[in-house]
C-alpha cells in the first residue's frame, strides 16, 4: 500500500482548480489560488512528482465523437488466485475500451466500464476478453440508458 502524500491548504487549494480545470496557465493558477507563479509551479511539480497528480487529460463527451454505448460489466473469475487475478486484470487494461478496471469484493472479482461504439462492438470486445478467456465463469453486463452524472473529482 502506498503511504498518503500530505497535503497543506495550498495543495488541496491547487488541486481543487485544477480537477475543475486544468488548461489553466501557471500564471492563472496562481493567482486563483492565491500565491506567486514560482511557488505555484513549484507545487504542481511537487504534486506530479509525488504522484498525486497522475496527468493532465481533455475529457471528451462520448455522445459528441460519434455512437456511443456505456457498460458496466461484472467478472467472476473461475479461479481466483493471484496470478489468474494478475493475468486477467493486464488483459482487461489492454483493451482501449475498458475505461476503468476495479477489483472488488464481495460479489464478482472485477467491475469494468466499457465504452464501445455499439452493440456489435460490445459482443467482439465480450468475445475478446470473456468467452475465450479460459477462465471467466460469469460476466454479468449493465448498459446505460442515460448518464446524468460524470466526473473525475477526488475530494481533497
Amino acid at each position: 500500500m502506498t503511504e498518503a502524500y500530505v497535503l497543506d491548504e495550498l495543495d488541496r487549494r491547487i488541486l481543487n482548480t485544477l480537477q475543475t480545470d486544468a488548461s489553466h496557465t501557471n500564471a492563472e493558477l496562481a493567482e486563483l489560488v492565491h500565491v506567486s507563479p514560482p511557488t505555484c509551479l513549484r507545487r504542481v511539480k511537487q504534486l506530479t512528482d509525488s504522484g498525486v497528480i497522475q496527468r493532465q487529460v481533455a475529457i471528451v463527451a462520448p455522445e459528441k465523437v460519434g455512437p456511443s454505448l456505456t457498460a458496466i460489466v461484472e467478472i467472476t473469475l473461475d479461479v481466483q488466485a493471484a496470478e489468474r487475478m494478475d493475468e486477467f486484470e493486464k488483459l482487461a487494461a489492454a483493451e482501449a475500451a475498458v475505461l476503468q478496471c476495479y477489483r472488488v469484493t464481495p460479489g464478482p472479482d472485477f467491475v469494468l466500464v466499457v465504452q464501445v461504439a455499439d452493440m456489435p462492438a460490445y459482443h467482439a470486445l465480450a468475445h475478446r476478453l470473456f468467452t475465450s478467456h479460459a477462465n471467466v465463469r460469469n460476466v454479468k453486463a449493465y448498459f446505460s440508458t442515460h448518464r446524468s452524472k460524470f466526473d473525475t473529482r477526488v475530494a481533497v
